[in-house]
């Protein structure tokens, strides 16, 4: 059986050499039209292969998927789906492979089919591709987190004494994460500044973005069910592209004693598709040398970082594009093994669909890092855009867009993008 990964497949389908989606990749969303409602797809090129309609025609029916097929190709997120579990996504992926392989006649030859199966993606609305059931919001860039220290408390005692040793992490708010191109409304929120007496409230005026990837849990644990760190990743269905929006003004005002709350509340945005884990399998690297060794829970061997390029760009409303920021997911000083694994070590039960971001990813770099909190340095370099205006944070009409590929052996395995532009917050009522 061919390799789903093979660097020399091609396609019947003409893919440029710079697209997110060759016939390597084929990740997951859902879309709709006025016509035929919520589907299930899957990019390929400029395309989305509509699997309800894949499976209409036959295609899938010697596959075991059960009695939901095709019925699970047609729901509003891939929650069904994801539940067939592993065997179901590999041999749905391994079909597309092969239906869309450049010898294989089987779809390319027959026009109906290749009429309901094959639309474009810029005909189609793209959906929130799962129903998040939980999310939960990690704090894994060391490079992020010294910066954040750096800037807040002692540059000489930057990370605190827990960070080399737990996975941080805080739950988030799963209602407020929408799909790509949803606008985001500045919040208001409580603020204070530093040499204020008392606290006022209002819009935001300290908006932020911050570049992250997400994980998708795709197999669930009973509560009370521990994982093991060698076997985390079977329980990832794939990840995705994520914008952790922030208002720093009112989270710095909140989050002692406990936490994020309204000031990440208020939206997050993540992209329309999914790279499966198994997609990413060439694009794996070793992960930094974590110092201490973690406890033994934790201790992991092999590679479980992704070499994944990321980059972040913000379009004033009516101007030019500006790239601000290029990093790498495969900095990431904690793994999403190791993140799901401490996770669940209490016995916190897993479910699919629940959304894990990596928290924001930074280099080493004054371009690589991964918010306007750090690329202005708190607001005291301002960050120049192409129009000649500049930014220590995020304006109303700004749009944020964040894309990321891995590429290797001449294969390109992209995210697509997570976009939003920034609205004026709402009147207030008193």
């Amino acid at each position: 059986m061919p390799n789903p990964n093979d660097p020399a497949l091609r396609s019947w389908i003409d893919i440029a050499p710079t697209s997110d989606f060759p016939i390597q990749n084929l990740p997951f969303g859902v879309f709709e039209t006025p016509e035929r409602g919520p589907r299930l797809g899957v990019a390929i090129g400029e395309y989305v292969l509509d699997l309800y309609a894949v499976a209409q025609f036959g295609y899938f029916e010697d596959l075991e998927l059960g009695a939901k097929m095709p019925k699970v190709f047609r729901r509003r997120s891939l929650n069904q789906f994801i539940a067939l579990g592993r065997p179901a996504w590999r041999a749905v992926r391994q079909r597309l492979s092969e239906l869309l392989r450049h010898d294989n006649p089987t779809l390319r030859d027959q026009p109906e089919a290749m009429r309901e199966c094959l639309l474009r993606q810029d005909a189609v609305q793209m959906l929130r591709p799962i129903k998040p059931q939980n999310y939960t919001d990690f704090y894994s860039s060391i490079e992020h987190a010294t910066n954040v220290g750096t800037m807040f408390r002692d540059p000489n005692n930057a990370l605190l004494p827990n960070w080399r040793h737990i996975p941080i992490g805080y739950h988030g708010r799963a209602s407020s994460i929408v799909v790509s191109g949803t606008d985001i409304r500045r919040p208001n929120g409580q603020r204070k500044a530093p040499d204020a007496a008392a606290p006022t409230f209002g819009p935001s005026q300290q908006l932020d973005f911050e570049l992250e990837m997400a994980f998708v849990v795709g197999r669930p644990t009973a509560l009370g069910d521990t994982l093991s760190v060698q076997s985390a990743e079977d329980y990832i269905f794939g990840l995705m592209l994520f914008n952790d929006w922030s208002a720093r003004d009112i989270q710095s005002w909140e989050y002692v004693p406990l936490g994020p709350f309204l000031g990440k509340s208020f939206g997050s945005s993540v992209a329309p598709w999914v790279v499966t884990l198994d997609a990413l399998e060439p694009f794996r690297i070793p992960g930094p040398v974590q110092e201490p060794e973690p406890l033994l829970y934790l201790r992991q061997t092999g590679n479980h970082n992704f070499d994944v390029n990321l980059e972040v760009t913000i379009q004033p409303d009516g101007g030019p594009e500006t790239a601000v920021s290029y990093a790498n997911f495969g900095l990431m000083y904690w793994s999403m093994a190791q993140q799901l694994t401490h996770h669940a070590s209490n016995g916190c039960n897993q479910q699919i669909g629940d959304l894990y971001a990596s928290g924001t990813i930074s280099g080493t770099t004054p371009d690589s890092l991964g918010s306007m909190l750090e690329l202005s340095w708190k607001g005291t370099r301002p960050v120049p855009l192409a129009d000649g205006t500049e930014r220590k944070f995020l304006q109303d009409g700004d749009r944020v867009t964040m894309r990321g590929f891995a590429e290797k052996d001449g294969v390109r395995i992209g995210f697509g993008e997570v976009t939003g532009k920034v609205l004026p917050a709402p009147s207030l009522d008193f």
